[in-house]
Protein backbone atom coordinates (compact mmCIF):
# COMPACT_ATOMS: atom_id res chain seq x y z
CA UNK A 1 0.00 0.00 0.00
CA UNK A 2 1.43 3.13 -1.31
CA UNK A 3 -1.46 5.83 -0.85
CA UNK A 4 -3.81 5.11 2.48
CA UNK A 5 -6.20 7.81 2.68
CA UNK A 6 -7.89 7.74 6.43
CA UNK A 7 -11.45 9.06 6.51
CA UNK A 8 -14.18 9.49 9.27
CA UNK A 9 -16.12 12.13 11.41
CA UNK A 10 -14.05 14.43 13.63
CA UNK A 11 -12.95 12.97 16.74
CA UNK A 12 -12.80 9.40 15.16
CA UNK A 13 -9.13 8.98 15.47
CA UNK A 14 -7.98 9.86 11.93
CA UNK A 15 -4.97 11.74 12.78
CA UNK A 16 -3.24 9.47 15.47
CA UNK A 17 -4.11 6.34 13.24
CA UNK A 18 -2.67 8.54 10.32
CA UNK A 19 0.43 9.24 11.86
CA UNK A 20 1.00 5.82 13.34
CA UNK A 21 0.18 4.14 10.44
CA UNK A 22 2.97 6.06 8.31
CA UNK A 23 5.42 5.09 11.42
CA UNK A 24 4.74 1.45 11.41
CA UNK A 25 4.70 1.50 7.53
CA UNK A 26 7.60 3.54 6.55
CA UNK A 27 4.89 6.10 4.42
CA UNK A 28 4.96 10.16 4.31
CA UNK A 29 1.78 11.55 6.75
CA UNK A 30 -0.28 14.73 5.17
CA UNK A 31 -2.43 15.66 7.78
CA UNK A 32 -5.14 17.71 5.88
CA UNK A 33 -6.01 20.06 8.91
CA UNK A 34 -2.23 21.25 9.00
CA UNK A 35 -2.62 21.92 5.07
CA UNK A 36 -6.44 23.54 4.76
CA UNK A 37 -6.25 25.90 8.11
CA UNK A 38 -3.60 29.07 7.71
CA UNK A 39 -2.88 31.29 10.95
CA UNK A 40 -5.97 32.23 13.14
CA UNK A 41 -7.95 29.37 11.36
CA UNK A 42 -8.02 30.83 8.26
CA UNK A 43 -8.92 28.96 5.35
CA UNK A 44 -8.06 28.77 1.62
CA UNK A 45 -10.76 29.90 -1.48
CA UNK A 46 -11.94 26.96 -2.63
CA UNK A 47 -10.20 27.08 -5.69
CA UNK A 48 -6.63 27.64 -3.98
CA UNK A 49 -8.06 24.32 -1.95
CA UNK A 50 -8.37 21.97 -4.50
CA UNK A 51 -5.06 22.94 -6.56
CA UNK A 52 -3.05 21.84 -2.65
CA UNK A 53 -4.52 18.61 -2.61
CA UNK A 54 -4.02 17.66 -6.49
CA UNK A 55 -0.27 18.42 -5.57
CA UNK A 56 -0.32 16.69 -2.34
CA UNK A 57 -2.71 13.39 -3.86
CA UNK A 58 -0.45 12.91 -6.77
CA UNK A 59 2.33 12.06 -4.09
CA UNK A 60 3.82 8.92 -5.01
CA UNK A 61 3.62 7.72 -1.87
CA UNK A 62 1.21 8.84 1.62
CA UNK A 63 -0.47 8.76 4.34
CA UNK A 64 -3.36 11.02 4.49
CA UNK A 65 -5.82 11.65 7.19
CA UNK A 66 -9.00 14.23 6.82
CA UNK A 67 -12.05 14.06 5.67
CA UNK A 68 -13.00 17.28 3.14
CA UNK A 69 -15.64 15.23 0.84
CA UNK A 70 -15.08 17.79 -1.25
CA UNK A 71 -11.93 16.49 -2.67
CA UNK A 72 -12.63 13.09 -2.67
CA UNK A 73 -12.87 13.18 -5.98
CA UNK A 74 -9.16 14.02 -6.36
CA UNK A 75 -8.13 11.71 -3.36
CA UNK A 76 -10.17 8.72 -3.40
CA UNK A 77 -8.89 7.23 -6.77
CA UNK A 78 -5.22 8.31 -5.79
CA UNK A 79 -5.47 6.27 -3.07
CA UNK A 80 -4.59 2.19 -2.80
CA UNK A 81 -6.49 2.02 0.32
CA UNK A 82 -8.71 3.57 2.16
CA UNK A 83 -9.54 3.38 5.92
CA UNK A 84 -13.25 5.07 7.25
CA UNK A 85 -13.27 5.02 10.92
CA UNK A 86 -17.00 4.95 11.34
CA UNK A 87 -17.31 5.24 15.31
CA UNK A 88 -20.32 6.01 16.65
CA UNK A 89 -21.05 9.65 17.30
CA UNK A 90 -21.19 9.59 21.03
CA UNK A 91 -17.67 8.43 21.04
CA UNK A 92 -16.15 11.21 18.92
CA UNK A 93 -17.92 13.75 20.65
CA UNK A 94 -16.56 12.33 23.77
CA UNK A 95 -13.04 12.59 22.10
CA UNK A 96 -13.49 15.72 20.99
CA UNK A 97 -14.27 17.00 24.60
CA UNK A 98 -11.30 15.16 26.12
CA UNK A 99 -8.97 16.71 23.43
CA UNK A 100 -10.18 20.51 23.83
CA UNK A 101 -10.11 19.85 27.78
CA UNK A 102 -6.42 18.21 27.63
CA UNK A 103 -5.19 21.09 24.79
CA UNK A 104 -7.11 24.04 25.37
CA UNK A 105 -5.56 27.30 24.29
CA UNK A 106 -2.60 25.40 23.14
CA UNK A 107 -1.56 24.51 19.39
CA UNK A 108 -2.36 21.24 18.10
CA UNK A 109 0.97 19.29 16.23
CA UNK A 110 -1.47 18.07 13.14
CA UNK A 111 -2.93 21.67 13.23
CA UNK A 112 -0.05 23.23 12.47
CA UNK A 113 -0.08 27.57 12.29
CA UNK A 114 -4.08 27.70 12.78
CA UNK A 115 -4.21 28.52 16.74
CA UNK A 116 -4.96 27.52 19.85
CA UNK A 117 -7.39 24.69 20.60
CA UNK A 118 -10.93 26.06 21.28
CA UNK A 119 -14.15 24.61 22.24
CA UNK A 120 -17.05 25.79 19.17
CA UNK A 121 -20.62 24.20 19.62
CA UNK A 122 -20.72 24.37 15.52
CA UNK A 123 -18.09 22.00 15.31
CA UNK A 124 -19.48 19.80 18.34
CA UNK A 125 -23.19 20.03 16.09
CA UNK A 126 -21.29 18.76 13.22
CA UNK A 127 -19.93 15.52 14.98
CA UNK A 128 -23.93 14.90 15.78
CA UNK A 129 -25.05 15.40 12.70
CA UNK A 130 -22.31 13.69 10.49
CA UNK A 131 -23.46 10.18 10.57
CA UNK A 132 -26.79 11.68 8.89
CA UNK A 133 -24.87 14.09 6.80
CA UNK A 134 -21.59 11.76 5.91
CA UNK A 135 -22.39 8.71 5.90
CA UNK A 136 -24.02 8.10 2.98
CA UNK A 137 -22.35 9.94 1.01
CA UNK A 138 -19.18 8.04 2.24
CA UNK A 139 -20.75 4.24 1.74
CA UNK A 140 -21.46 5.87 -1.90
CA UNK A 141 -17.91 6.90 -2.60
CA UNK A 142 -16.86 3.23 -1.41
CA UNK A 143 -18.87 1.78 -3.60
CA UNK A 144 -17.19 2.99 -6.45
CA UNK A 145 -13.96 2.36 -5.61
CA UNK A 146 -11.51 0.06 -8.12
CA UNK A 147 -11.18 -3.49 -7.62
CA UNK A 148 -7.71 -2.84 -7.20
CA UNK A 149 -8.07 -0.56 -3.77
CA UNK A 150 -8.61 -1.74 -0.38
CA UNK A 151 -11.28 -0.62 1.85
CA UNK A 152 -11.43 -0.72 5.77
CA UNK A 153 -14.33 0.06 7.58
CA UNK A 154 -13.71 0.22 10.94
CA UNK A 155 -16.54 0.43 13.86
CA UNK A 156 -14.74 0.69 17.37
CA UNK A 157 -11.58 1.24 19.12
CA UNK A 158 -10.56 -2.50 19.19
CA UNK A 159 -11.12 -2.22 14.83
CA UNK A 160 -8.51 -0.06 15.07
CA UNK A 161 -5.88 -1.82 17.10
CA UNK A 162 -6.49 -5.19 14.81
CA UNK A 163 -6.06 -2.94 11.06
CA UNK A 164 -2.54 -1.22 12.62
CA UNK A 165 -1.58 -4.83 13.68
CA UNK A 166 -2.57 -6.64 10.44
CA UNK A 167 -0.80 -3.94 8.32
CA UNK A 168 2.10 -4.15 10.76
CA UNK A 169 2.23 -7.34 9.80
CA UNK A 170 1.83 -7.05 6.21
CA UNK A 171 4.40 -4.64 6.20
CA UNK A 172 7.41 -7.23 8.01
CA UNK A 173 6.22 -9.70 5.70
CA UNK A 174 6.81 -8.26 2.48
Amino acid sequence: MQRILVIGSPGAGKSTLASRLAGRLDLPLIHLDREYFGPGWTTPPRTEWRERVKALAARPAWVMDGNYASTFDIRVPRATAVVWLDLPRWQCALSVLWRVARNYGRPRPDLGTAGPERFDWSFMRWIWSYPEKMRPKTIRMLERLRPDQRVYVLHSRSDITALEAALTTLKEAA
